[in-house]
């Protein structure tokens, strides 16, 4: 089978897998919020899809791969009727919004940077677009429900997305295989924000300027 095929189909899953994971957490923080049926839907696809639809506008894959392929939107809508039907089956996971949050932050940023590379982006502008997929749907999720986004809580949040997006650049120059460059990127973002979590590891925070 063509290596770029087999790439191109890897890079596929890989982006609906993330897909459907960010709207497990879009849609889990709408139940969160007690909202309707349809605000859960909309979170769920916003929370699965903003990214990715910023990182392909910018590239020049248009459409964007969520509008285009109806597939982004059927694995958007299941993740909300699963998560809205059968929300004490996410509730069981401890945290579930930012479990879910972490898994799908580190897929996306992985993901974004393969298809980044795979438009010929260099070293900087590949990492940086992963990780701009990364915490692109969960920014404008945050925003619609009125909580500050993780990424400008002084989280280990946004960092996290650039290390795993680092990792596949990397692990790229170095001609690894597809998939150990994908876990070893996904591995490092999702430990390095789950361990954030649970030691409360914070950046810096600007101090009040004295008057």
């Amino acid at each position: 089978m063509n290596q770029h095929l087999v790439a191109g189909t890897f890079l596929h899953v890989l982006d609906l897998v993330g897909t459907f994971v960010f709207a497990l957490s879009g849609a889990a923080a709408g139940v969160k919020h007690r909202l309707d049926l349809f605000g859960v839907l909309v979170l769920s696809f916003v929370a699965a899809n903003f990214g990715g639809i910023t990182r392909d506008v910018l590239i020049g894959a248009v459409p964007p791969a969520a509008i285009a392929d109806w597939r982004y939107v059927a694995v958007s809508v299941l993740a909300g009727v699963i998560t809205f039907r059968q929300p004490v089956v996410i509730e069981r996971l401890r945290s579930p919004v930012l479990m879910l949050d972490a898994a799908g932050l580190s897929l996306f940023a992985v993901a974004g940077t393969l298809k980044a590379q795979a438009f010929h982006l260099g070293p900087v502008a590949a990492p940086l677009l992963g990780m701009l997929t990364g915490i692109g749907g969960g920014l404008v999720r945050d925003v619609l429900v009125s909580d500050v986004p993780a990424v400008f809580r002084a989280e280990i949040y946004a960092l996290a997305a650039l290390a795993g997006s680092m990792v596949v650049v990397i692990g790229e120059s170095l001609n690894w295989p597809n998939w150990l460059v994908a876990v070893a990127g996904a591995v490092l973002c999702f430990g390095l924000r789950m361990v954030s979590i649970r030691r409360g590891w914070r950046l810096p925070v600007a101090g009040t300027p004295d008057r």
